[in-house]
């Protein structure tokens, strides 16, 4: 990439706040849908099955959680790379990035795929499955765990797509998970009484969707090309990926550990109540559900910025940096 086409680069020209309102917004809204996606099984598992369903849930959410932190571990780390190395006009560096990150993003999903479903009823044990919620949580998981490899790759590839200048469509992939998902609840759940099965079926019947529409973008990314040649592993570009997706990582396996403690906890002591184990674990994972969508909002204006962030960070323009940093922190 010459000078002149930097120059042409709307993250290296055109206003922070138009920027912010092109990447930060689209980026709100798909993270917002994506939190919706758990909240609306609760609300048709609730209406389908009961509290034992609803407690199983919660049972399996620590478990999504940390998928979705190797996911954007990846996925951010890829995405903060590619900014970085564009804004330093290093275009073959972004794209061996890119086509790493996607190389490792399979890695992960098959390898998460594998241990989820050696180990999936010793895991969801210890999230603080109940001997009352263990069959749903197991009737659910064992179908969940078969979309954790297309979560992992869609949700790195939003990220990769978010930075390669194209939020809207991150944005719309949510949206068509989600309406189909609220749509399959209730044919699968409350037409068809599928149960936990149904809930989980129209859970990954909307991840596969919104997979499909990041495969579907990978011919057309605009700043690099996939090819085979460059999606060779390379594990010193793991860590460097890595190392820049570490903040995303760790904000969501911190919610992970809170959830499982929390669980612990909440099945100990609510045998000694008369509510029992199951009916705390359904209300806290209601809240903890409730609560991602307020998450998600702060953490979709700070992945919006990072393409502007990373852009002009690697470009040396550190006052564009500085505002748009500002603006977000002001923001959120």
């Amino acid at each position: 990439m010459t000078l002149n086409e930097s120059e042409k680069n709307p993250l290296a020209t055109a206003p922070i706040g138009n920027l912010m309102v092109k990447y930060a917004v689209p980026s709100v809204i798909a993270l917002v849908v994506n939190a919706l996606y758990n909240i609306v099984d609760q609300i048709f598992i609730g209406w389908g099955v009961g509290t034992l369903g609803n407690s199983a849930t919660n049972v399996i959410f620590p478990l999504s959680m940390i998928i979705t932190a190797f996911s954007l571990l990846l996925g951010d780390g890829g995405a903060a790379y590619l900014s970085l190395e564009l804004g330093r006009q290093n275009k073959k560096k972004a794209q061996k990035g890119v086509n790493n990150t996607l190389s490792w993003l399979i890695i992960a999903a098959i390898f998460f795929l594998v241990i989820c479903a050696v180990f999936l009823k010793p895991l969801i044990g210890l999230f603080g499955a109940t001997p009352d919620n263990l069959s749903y949580a197991l009737a659910y998981g064992k179908i969940v765990i078969l979309g954790f490899p297309f979560v992992i790759i869609g949700s790195g590839m939003c990220s990769l797509i978010r930075a390669d200048g194209t939020p809207q469509l991150t944005m719309i992939g949510m949206i068509i998970g989600c309406v189909s998902n609220v749509i399959l609840d209730a044919v699968f759940v409350l037409g068809f009484h599928w149960g936990m099965e149904g809930a989980a079926i129209a859970t990954i019947i909307g991840q596969i969707l919104n997979f499909l529409l990041c495969v579907w973008y990978i011919p057309r990314f605009k700043t690099v090309k996939i090819t085979l040649a460059d999606m060779k592993p390379q594990v010193s570009l793991l860590k460097k990926i890595s190392g820049m997706g570490i903040s995303s990582f760790i904000s969501q396996i911190a919610i992970a550990i809170v959830m499982t403690v929390i669980n612990y906890y909440l099945v100990h002591y609510g045998t000694q109540s008369k509510y029992g184990a199951d009916i705390p674990l359904a209300a806290f994972g209601i809240a903890m559900k409730f609560n991602t969508i307020l998450v998600s909002l702060a953490t979709g204006i700070g992945t919006g910025s990072q393409p502007i962030i990373g852009y002009n960070y690697g470009s040396g323009s550190y006052a564009r940096v500085k505002k748009s940093f500002s603006i977000a922190a002001k923001t959120a």
